[in-house]
């Protein structure tokens, strides 16, 4: 039986229309891809070339006679650090394993957890649990951690209104600019690191994906480095509007301690190339910097007299409460002016994430990281990261 002419039109629309609503549930668009930012010098990125272990291998500590209960070990004067809470338990351990599965249970230099608070002693037996190195539990100095005399809480709280309107992250947070603070200038005063030199910072929920077969402390040492890095990123600008006029007002009052240009990485502080706008709202500063949440180092630098004049003043002026100066910025711009470029090394062959970013080398000594990866979120994220810019201006090194 024939159906009448509008009938058929209706069931034709009817088709029509389910069509085109299941291609638009179904449909997905292309992803719009921002492609990484590499400078026309770079002909190649260093990211996916071959990875080896520092050079000369001939020269690097090997794990024999680091058992530890071995009181003649060739272990120096170093420790494993970590700023954690109690409850960070689970992401800590997550942090240990990884760790200690490719690189700490072959040298097996010692665990500093700090706290503002004591440990309990669920966290300090799971932690134990993981390692057969020795583990050191330190509270935080009390006048280490308190927000200081001279910081105005009127003008803190004012101050912590306007970078949440700007969602700058943590701002409001006062433990948050506390802790910057203490990993700025205090960390490397407290006792229990009075003879220890060097540190290689751990935060919980971090992952460690490249068996290192050597000693990365001695390495340090053996070579003159300053301090070791595996990301190198923007910050966000709003975040520190004054650090760099008050960089600047400080280095006019200290010239003797500002490295010659030839050697320091202060073009790489300074650029205005890549991202003008950054350099524009930070006046001055293009605010790369290392992800200090990684970084092995050598505490002299901290304890020098210059980067102590440059922390107090820092801590005078009151960014780290008024605006939210982090550690990170802090030590990269004291690097960045103080030291010799080449005594700051990046730890290519160390595969490394921190979320949502990652140091992904290209070795077959790393599992669970594609070679290359910078993150695995969106791609706009691409442009945070500075590494083009120190190799650039400082080099691969």
């Amino acid at each position: 039986m024939a159906f009448p002419k509008p009938m058929r039109a209706l069931a034709l629309a009817s088709v029509f229309l389910f069509l085109y609503l299941m291609f638009q549930i179904l449909h997905k668009p292309p992803p719009i891809k921002e492609p990484r930012v590499v400078y026309p010098d770079m002909k190649t990125d260093p990211n996916l070339e071959e990875t080896h272990e520092p050079a000369p291998a001939s020269q690097l500590w090997r794990s024999d006679d680091y058992a530890a209960d071995n009181p003649n070990s060739p272990r120096i004067n170093a420790t494993i650090l970590s700023l954690v809470r109690n409850e960070e338990i689970d992401g800590m351990i997550q942090s240990m394993k990884d760790l200690e599965r490719t690189w700490n249970h072959k040298f097996n230099y010692p665990w500093t957890f700090f706290n503002d608070v004591p440990f309990t002693e669920e966290f300090k037996k799971r932690t134990r649990a993981e390692t057969k190195a020795k583990c050191n539990y330190e509270l935080i100095p009390k006048e280490h951690w308190t927000v200081p005399s001279w910081i105005n809480n009127d003008l803190f709280e004012e101050s912590a209104k306007i970078l949440q309107e700007q969602d700058i992250q943590y701002g409001s947070m006062v433990s948050y600019h506390q802790m910057c603070r203490w990993n700025s200038g205090l960390f490397y005063h407290h006792p229990a690191l009075k003879d220890v030199r060097y540190y290689w910072r751990v935060e919980p929920k971090v992952h460690f994906f490249c068996d290192v077969d050597y000693d990365v402390f001695h390495y340090m040492q053996d070579h003159n480095k300053t301090y070791g890095f595996t990301i190198n990123l923007y910050d966000a600008p709003q975040s520190m509007p004054t650090l760099w006029p008050e960089t600047l007002k400080f280095i006019a009052a200290h010239p003797e301690y500002v490295q010659d240009e030839t050697v320091s990485a202060r073009a790489w502080l300074e650029d205005k190339k890549r991202r003008p706008e950054h350099n524009e709202k930070a006046n001055g500063y293009s605010t790369c910097h290392f992800w200090s949440n990684f970084e092995i180092a050598d505490m002299e630098f901290w304890r020098s007299k210059a980067y102590e004049d440059y922390f107090n003043h820092l801590d005078r002026a009151g960014g780290f409460f008024y605006e939210r100066w982090g550690d990170a910025p802090v030590h990269s711009i004291a690097l960045g002016l103080f030291e010799d470029a080449s005594k700051i090394h990046w730890f290519r062959d160390i595969g490394y994430q921190h979320i949502p970013y990652f140091n992904c080398p290209n070795s077959p000594k790393c599992k669970g990281c594609r070679k290359g990866l910078f993150t695995d979120g969106e791609d706009f994220l691409y442009k945070e990261d500075c590494r083009p810019n120190w190799f650039k201006f400082v080099g691969r090194g």
